[in-house]
């Protein structure tokens, strides 16, 4: 067993007993399936709209190289500078030679996975940079120095009064105050730094080809702020984040709403092609796109994987997951947690190491049932699964274990074979993988077959 894989098992063994966190996430969770049928509303058929989605993306990725090339081009005319990055190192590198020559002592920063991938708040910290998350929920989780604990919602498992409890500790506040009073005291704090701030970081919700541009998804204005108050903007985003026209926000923009918080569309949603120009008053002396490969290569290179990479963000499949609502965020221990997290981390940092994920799921489907682009998700971790038995990615015994039980499940005269008590021994004394996580099995005495034979003895 790898040191993560047991680190997970740990860890979501403890969390999975912890009623408390059940609470806060069930209670969470229940308002966001109360609204999402909202959002839905506005569709006059929403799984032609999922559907027209993936076509969309879909065409992106089997076309990545032509798209991203063209939004390469588009966006050094309007006086942008993209930067390349095959790993996260490239890309660290990449921002602090940028912070470096614009002798940068402080930066803010809005939501954004990819940023996190990258552990890029260490490392500019490590460098004596300041740098300040601005999304609220971001904030929350850096005041607590934890990580985000869901793509959308990142402060998810934390309750009014945990969040009061925090703000008093770190920042000497009233430990009663409201979550109203709460905010204001977070916007007075971050709204100081968006003046001071050498550059501003965003990621990217969607990198537009053919007009050169990003695209934003935001309620709280503060992407907006980091990227216009200071005068350098960077924008970091993965290069699967590219649709080919700036029409298809009109379809992505209500879906990501839609399926990420229930709403009919964000409160703001902003594209950006580029630092200021000579007639504009708003936004950055310069701007800077860094794309970023980190893995993603490897999912293309991968004809069934590749869909993942259709993945908006949403979130959707976080929601909808037995598994993610009774361990939590934080026990998948990487980056993207839930079943997208499952499907795509075995292959951005390494099969043998995460393997396990994919097999923290029931197979229930409800993920692929939710998913706002329609990834065969509940498929693709079955998938990653066969990968690993493929390629060597599990131990001896486990794979004799499994000739064990295949040989066994076919032959009926095995399944007959001795009484319940002997196949109760199998499966929880010597399979003791099954019984470690799990109640133990009580077979009938009796096979179904058996049964049948004794009340039709002549069929």
């Amino acid at each position: 067993m790898t040191e993560t894989s047991a680190t997970f098992k740990a860890k979501s063994t403890v969390k999975s007993a912890d009623l408390e966190h059940r609470q806060k996430i069930n209670f969470n969770i229940g308002r966001y399936n109360a609204v999402v049928p909202q959002g839905k509303s506005q569709f006059s058929d929403v799984h032609l709209a999922r559907e027209r989605a993936k076509n969309v993306k879909w065409k992106a990725i089997e076309t990545l190289d032509h798209q991203l090339e063209q939004f390469e081009k588009n966006f050094g005319k309007n006086g942008g500078k993209l930067i390349w990055a095959s790993n996260a190192q490239e890309a660290l590198d990449e921002i602090l030679s940028i912070c470096k020559e614009k002798n940068c002592k402080s930066i803010v920063k809005s939501k954004s996975m990819v940023t996190e991938e990258i552990h890029l708040n260490k490392f500019l910290e490590k460098n004596n940079i300041e740098i300040v998350e601005t999304d609220l929920g971001e904030y929350i989780q850096q005041l607590d120095n934890e990580a985000p604990y869901h793509i959308v919602t990142p402060a998810m498992h934390k309750s009014k009064e945990d969040v009061a409890k925090l703000f008093a500790e770190k920042l000497g506040t009233d430990p009663k105050l409201t979550p109203q009073q709460l905010t204001l005291v977070a916007r007075e704090k971050i709204r100081e730094k968006y003046v001071k701030a050498e550059i501003g970081i965003t990621g990217a919700n969607f990198i537009i080809s053919d007009t050169g541009s990003i695209a934003v998804t935001e309620n709280e204005g503060n992407a907006r702020l980091s990227s216009a108050f200071p005068k350098t903007h960077i924008v970091i985003a993965g290069i699967e984040k590219i649709i080919p026209s700036i029409c298809d926000l009109g379809l992505f923009w209500p879906l990501l709403a839609t399926y990420g918080t229930g709403q009919k569309i964000t409160v703001y949603n902003t594209i950006i092609s580029g630092p200021k120009q000579l007639n504009e008053t708003d936004g950055p002396e310069e701007m800077y796109v860094i794309l970023i490969d980190n893995g993603r290569t490897n999912i293309l290179a991968n004809p069934k994987q590749r869909e993942s990479l259709y993945c908006i963000r949403c979130g959707a499949c976080l929601n909808a997951c037995p598994v993610y609502k009774n361990i939590g965020g934080h026990a998948y221990g990487a980056t993207y947690s839930g079943p997208i997290g499952s499907v795509i981390t075995p292959h951005l940092q390494g099969l043998d190491e995460y393997k396990h994920l994919s097999y923290a799921s029931s197979l229930c489907g409800n993920c692929t049932e939710v998913c706002a682009v329609k990834i065969n998700l509940h498929e693709l971790l079955l998938e990653n699964r066969n990968e690993a038995v493929q390629t060597g990615a599990v131990s001896l015994g486990e794979k004799i274990a499994w000739k064990i039980w295949k040989k066994a499940s076919l032959s009926r005269r095995m399944m007959n074979m001795g009484n319940g008590k002997i196949k109760n021994w199998m499966v929880n004394k010597i399979f003791t993988g099954w019984h470690k996580q799990r109640g133990e099995l009580d077979f009938s005495q009796k096979t179904f077959n058996e049964m049948w034979k004794e009340i039709h003895p002549h069929k």
